[in-house]
C-alpha cells in the first residue's frame, strides 16, 4: 500500500521551525537560571540524592509554532491541503518527531541504566502515592486541577501524612476529531489524542509547576501513557487519509472497494461501525482480517460484539475514496496501535509521549496503561487469534521500561494479569505492577473476617516468585473492585485449591470468592455499590466498609458507625503500607467518601458503566465549601471524615493515624523490604506477613480483619530464637521468640501491629542507624 501523497505538505518539524538546540555542558542558555547553568535539569536520584555525583538530564521541548486559524471556512477533507496540514500540526507523531531530533545523539542520553526493572530504586524515589482522578479534585474558584495539585498548602499536607507522589491520571487532549471539531472523551481521558494539556485540566506550564512544587517537598509526579491505543484525533484522520506513514501506527486493513459488500452500513452520523460475528468470519475468510481474538473486553450486544470495525469512507489526500477495517481492543474510539508495522509509527508515537512527559514536563514515572495487548497474530489452529500473553507485548513493554529508565524515570503497569504473567513482566519490562492479585482477597477477608483466601493467594505469589516490593498496593482508585482473579480464571482454572475445607478447581474458586463477595457487598448487604459489568463493583473503600459491617443506610451513620468504619479504613492501609512495595491511596480514601446515588448519576450509567456512583467530587483541602460539583461538573459526594487540614489538627482523625502508620512505614524501610512468609494462624481474622527488611532484620506485620479481640501465635522458621519483639510504633518489647520459633500476641477489633524481631545490641544499634 502506498503512502505517497499527493498534497506536499511539511514535514512536522518543518511546520514547527528549527529545533532549539541543546546547550553544552556547562553553558547557559540565555535567560537560564543560575541552576540550569550547572549542567542541565537534575534528575530524579540527585533530587532524592543530593550528595551522589551530578549528571546531565537530557532535555526536550514540545514545539508548537502553527498559527493558522483552528476553524478554517475550509472543507475537512484529505484533498485540502490546510485541513492536513492541520492535522499534522495536532499529531502526537508529528510531536514525537520533533523530540526526537533534539535528543538523538545527546551524551546525557546515556546516563542511567535501563536495561532490568529496578522496583526498589522506584520505591526510593516515592513509595507512597496519591493517585488523583481529574473529574473528581473540587479546586479553589476558577483554579485548575493541575495548579491546585501544585498547591504548597496541599504538598505540606502529604509531607505532614507521608505522601511522595502524585499520580495524575491522564490529563492531555484525549477523545476524537470529527472534521475540525473536537469531540469528547469516551474513556475518562485514557482515548488520548495529542501531548498537548486539556485546557479543561489546566496549561503545560501548570504541569511543570507541580512537578517542581512536589520535588521542593521531597516528591515527584506521575503521568500516563497508553501504549496500546489512541483516541481517533489527528493520528488516525491521517491514517484514514493513507497519508505517509500514518497508517502505519495502527492494526489498519484497507478493503478495495470491490469488498465493500463484506462491509456493514456506517448508521448515519457515525464514523465507523462494529463488526458483528458473522461480519467478522467474512473477512477473517477473504483474507482481510485475523479475525476472533480470545476476548471481547466491554462486550455489549449490538455495541460491541467484536474488537473489529469498519470505518466511513474516507476521502484521501489524492481523492481516492478508502474504507479500512481497524481492531480495538477496547471502545471502538480506541483504535489500537501497531507495534510490528514496518514504519514503526506506534512505537515512534507512544516513544515520544513518553519522553515529552518526562523531559518537556518533568515528571518522575509513568504508568502504562493497556500494556498487555500489543501483540497479535492469527493462530495456528481453528480458534481464536493469539492477542494476551504474546512476546510482543513483552518486547514491546521492555522497550517502554528501558527509554524510561534511560532518562532516570520509572514505569508502573496497572493491567489485571495472572501472577506468572507479572513474574514474566518483572524481569524485562514495567519496575512496578499494580496488585489486582491481592485487592479482592483483602476485601473479600474484611467481607468474611477470614483471612484464609487472602493467605492463600499471598502463598501462591510466594510459590509462583512475585516479589511484593514490585507491587503497588491500592486501596481505591477511578476504577471498579476488580474481582476477576484472572490468575485463577485463566492459567490455572483447572488447579486444584482448599477453601474452607472444600476443594476447588482454579476457575471455580474464582467464581465462588466473586459470589461471596457479591453478597456480602452489594444487593439487600450493599444496595449503594453496584455490579459492572463481568470486572468487579463499583463501590469506594468507605462503602466497602459499610456493607462488611452491615450498614445498609448510608444517610443513618452514627458517630460510633463512622468510628467504626474510620478503624477498618485504616486496618486496610495497615495491610498494604506495612508489606513490601507502593502504597497508593486516593481523595475518596483520604476523605472517607460515600457513592453518590444512581439516581445522581443516572446519565452517566445509562450505557451501563456504574462506576460512576463511586467517582463523586470531593473537597480534599476545603478549598470550596459550598461548591456543588467539581469544575467538570461531576457531582460533590458525601463524606465522612473532613479536609485535610481539619483532619491533620484531630490526633484521631483518618488522616492524623494514617500519618502515624505511614512513618513507621518509613522510619523502617518496611517498603524495601522482602516477603518470607505467610504462617498460619490461630485465628481465621488473623493475617501474619513476615518479612526481611534491607537491614536484615525480620519484620512481622500482625493483622486482625474482625471487630473481635483475638489472640493467637505467631510462628515461622524465619522467627530467630530468643529475639526479642518490639513494636515499631511505640518501641516497646511484647514478647520474645520462644524455641519453637514462636511468640503469642493479642489484636482489639481491626487493629494491627508493626513488629520487629530484636536479635543483640549490636542488631539494634544497626537498626537504629
Amino acid at each position: 500500500m502506498s503512502t505517497e501523497a499527493e498534497v506536499d505538505v511539511p514535514d512536522a518539524e518543518e511546520q514547527r521551525g528549527e529545533v532549539a538546540p541543546i546547550p553544552a555542558p556547562g553553558v547557559a542558555e540565555p535567560g537560564a537560571s543560575e541552576h540550569e547553568a550547572g549542567g542541565g535539569d537534575i534528575n530524579f536520584d540527585e533530587q532524592f540524592y543530593p550528595a551522589r555525583p551530578r549528571a546531565l538530564r537530557p532535555r526536550a521541548r514540545r514545539k508548537l509554532t502553527f498559527t493558522g486559524d483552528l476553524m478554517p471556512p475550509f472543507e475537512p477533507v484529505g484533498t485540502n491541503k490546510a485541513y492536513v496540514e492541520w492535522l499534522v500540526n495536532q499529531s502526537m507523531l508529528g510531536d514525537a518527531t520533533m523530540l526526537a531530533r533534539q535528543l538523538s545523539g545527546q551524551s546525557s542520553m546515556w546516563n542511567n541504566p535501563y536495561a532490568h526493572p529496578n522496583p526498589r530504586r522506584a520505591l526510593d524515589t516515592a513509595s507512597v502515592w496519591f493517585t488523583a482522578y481529574p473529574l473528581s479534585l473540587i479546586t479553589r474558584r476558577s483554579q485548575s486541577f493541575l495548579s491546585a495539585l501544585g498547591s504548597d498548602d496541599l504538598w505540606e499536607a502529604f509531607e505532614q501524612i507521608g505522601i511522595t507522589a502524585v499520580h495524575t491520571g491522564p490529563v492531555k487532549m484525549a477523545g476524537g476529531l470529527s472534521g475540525w471539531e473536537p469531540t469528547p472523551s469516551i474513556d475518562g481521558h485514557f482515548d488520548r489524542i495529542a501531548m498537548a494539556m486539556d485546557p479543561l485540566f489546566g496549561t503545560e506550564d501548570e504541569f511543570r509547576t507541580m512537578c517542581e512544587s512536589a520535588a521542593r517537598h521531597g516528591g515527584t509526579i506521575i503521568d500516563d501513557i497508553v501504549p496500546g491505543h489512541t483516541g481517533k484525533g489527528a493520528d488516525f484522520r491521517l491514517a484514514e487519509m493513507n497519508y505517509r506513514d500514518y497508517p502505519g501506527i495502527y492494526h489498519m486493513i484497507e478493503i478495495p472497494e470491490d469488498d465493500w459488500h463484506l462491509l456493514p452500513d456506517v448508521p448515519e452520523g457515525e464514523d465507523s461501525v462494529n463488526l458483528d460475528a458473522a461480519a467478522e468470519r467474512k473477512l477473517q475468510e477473504a483474507g482481510y482480517i485475523i479475525g476472533e481474538l480470545q476476548r471481547v473486553i466491554f462486550y455489549e450486544p449490538g455495541v460491541k460484539e467484536t474488537n473489529w470495525s469498519a470505518t466511513r469512507a474516507v476521502v484521501d489526500t489524492k481523492g481516492i475514496l478508502r474504507r479500512w477495517v481497524y481492531l480495538h481492543y477496547f471502545k471502538a474510539g480506541q483504535p489500537s496501535i501497531n507495534w510490528l508495522d514496518p514504519t514503526f509509527a506506534g512505537i515512534r508515537l507512544v516513544m515520544g509521549d513518553a519522553l515529552h512527559s518526562l523531559l518537556d514536563l518533568g515528571s518522575g514515572g509513568l504508568r502504562l496503561d493497556a500494556n498487555g495487548f500489543l501483540g497479535v497474530e492469527r493462530s495456528t489452529e481453528e480458534s481464536p487469534a493469539w492477542s494476551e500473553g504474546h512476546p510482543l507485548s513483552e518486547t514491546a513493554n521492555q522497550l517502554i521500561g528501558s527509554m524510561v529508565r534511560k532518562v532516570g524515570g520509572f514505569t508502573f503497569q496497572e493491567l489485571n494479569l495472572t501472577m506468572d504473567d507479572i513474574k514474566a513482566t518483572s524481569s524485562t519490562g514495567p519496575d512496578l505492577s499494580y496488585d489486582f492479585v491481592t485487592r479482592p482477597a483483602y476485601h473479600h477477608a474484611l467481607a468474611t473476617g477470614d483471612t484464609e483466601f487472602l493467605r492463600l493467594v499471598l502463598r501462591e505469589g510466594l510459590r509462583i516468585g512475585i516479589d511484593q516490593a514490585s507491587l503497588v498496593h491500592a486501596l481505591q482508585n477511578h476504577d471498579e473492585l476488580t474481582y476477576e482473579l484472572v490468575h485463577f480464571a485463566t492459567t490455572h482454572r483447572d488447579d486444584r485449591y482448599t477453601l474452607g475445607g472444600v476443594e476447588y478447581a482454579g476457575h471455580e474458586l474464582a467464581e465462588h470468592v466473586r459470589e461471596t463477595l457479591r453478597q456480602h457487598l452489594t444487593g439487600d448487604a450493599g444496595p449503594y455499590n453496584a455490579i459492572f459489568t463481568q470486572n468487579g463493583i463499583a463501590c469506594t473503600s468507605a462503602s466497602v466498609i459499610t456493607a462488611s459491617l452491615g450498614m445498609t443506610d448510608l444517610d443513618a451513620l452514627s458517630e460510633s458507625d463512622v468510628e467504626r468504619i474510620r478503624s477498618a479504613h485504616l486496618l486496610m492501609a495497615m495491610y498494604n503500607a506495612w508489606q513490601p512495595g507502593v502504597f497508593a491511596l486516593s481523595g475518596w480514601d483520604l476523605c472517607g467518601t460515600l457513592p453518590l446515588s444512581r439516581e445522581q448519576v443516572r446519565a452517566l450509567i445509562r450505557t451501563g458503566d456504574t462506576r460512576w456512583i463511586e467517582r463523586g467530587a470531593h473537597d480534599l483541602m476545603g478549598w470550596n465549601p459550598e461548591a456543588t460539583q467539581s469544575s467538570s461538573g461531576m457531582l460533590r459526594a458525601p463524606t465522612l471524615y473532613g479536609s485535610l487540614p481539619d483532619q491533620l489538627q484531630d490526633p484521631s482523625s483518618f488522616a492524623s493515624r494514617l500519618a502515624a502508620l505511614l512513618a513507621v512505614r518509613e522510619a523502617h524501610g518496611i517498603a524495601t523490604g522482602e516477603l518470607l512468609d505467610v504462617p498460619d494462624v490461630s485465628s481465621a481474622a488473623m493475617l501474619i506477613l513476615v518479612n526481611r527488611l534491607a537491614i536484615g532484620a525480620v519484620q512481622v506485620t500482625v493483622l486482625n480483619f474482625s471487630e473481635e479481640d483475638v489472640r493467637g501465635t505467631v510462628m515461622s522458621s524465619h522467627l530467630p530464637v530468643g529475639g526479642r519483639v518490639v513494636d515499631l510504633s511505640t518501641s516497646e518489647q511484647v514478647a520474645e521468640v520462644d524455641d519453637l520459633c514462636s511468640f503469642r500476641v493479642g489484636l482489639g477489633p481491626f487493629q494491627g501491629l508493626a513488629l520487629i524481631i530484636k536479635e543483640d545490641e549490636h542488631e539494634e544499634e544497626a537498626h537504629r542507624d
